[in-house]
Parts: C-alpha cells; structure tokens; sequence
C-alpha cells in the first residue's frame, strides 16, 4: 500500500477535503503535478482545471478548482482555491458566469498585459467547460 500523507482543499466558502490520501494530481499553472507522500517542498500556483484526489482508502474523487495555490511538504498538501467544487457539482450556469465576468474584466482592461492575462485566464477556462461538461 501507498504511503498516505494529509491533504486539505480549501475555498473562501468552505473547507472541502481533509483526508489522509496517497496521490493529489493537481492543475499547476507550468503544468499537471502529482503529488505523493514525502514529496520535496513547494509552492505553485494552480489554473482552473480538475484536481484528482485518491484517498487512502483507494476512492478517487475529483474538484473542479479556478485558480489558486498549493503549499506542498513531505507531510502533506493543501491546495487554497480561489473557488471549488466537487466536480459532479459543476453545472453550466457556474462555468457561464465566470466567463462572462472574465469578458467583462478583459473589456475593461488598464494594461495590454493585464488584458492578456485575463484572455489566457478566459481560454483555460473555456476549455475547462468543454471538458468538464461536453456536449
């Protein structure tokens, strides 16, 4: 059996995971990470996407999470999400309205800089509708 660690999803509304686990897949902005038991310490941020969580008791559950952090040590992860939620949760209505704050934040836009950060932001998170929600 896999070495377990602590793990904990946090959100500004709520605390959803706090579990002993053996693997955390997380959406890093420079890439997908897995993380595993004593794993070396970091810090990255995370991009909208899907966090996969196994649970030591071997059930997989996955969050949809919009951005935020992750503070990785051998002991344990904990993942700050700008917002999250478990993934069966998720409904268009959810995906609809933060594109359309997304939109709206990019037309108001001070720099070219910060207008193309929020289109990368608003591409990542298209994508993520069309992969979390087909069809």
């Amino acid at each position: 059996m896999a070495d377990s660690f602590d793990f904990e999803l946090v959100s500004p509304e709520r605390l959803l995971v706090s579990e002993k686990v053996t693997e955390v897949i997380i959406p890093a902005t420079l890439g997908e990470m897995t993380v595993l038991a004593k794993h070396a310490p970091a810090m990255t941020t995370i991009k909208p996407g899907v966090l996969t969580v196994k649970l030591a008791s071997g059930e997989t559950r996955k969050y949809v999470v919009f951005g935020g952090f992750a503070d990785i040590l051998p002991t344990g992860c904990t993942v700050l999400a700008e917002s999250a939620v478990a993934k069966e949760e998720a409904s268009r209505d959810l995906f609809q309205a933060r594109i359309d704050a997304l939109r709206a934040d990019i037309s108001d836009a001070p720099t070219d800089e910060h207008r193309t950060k929020l289109e990368h932001m608003l591409s990542e998170l298209t994508h993520l509708n069309q992969n979390v929600l087909p069809g």
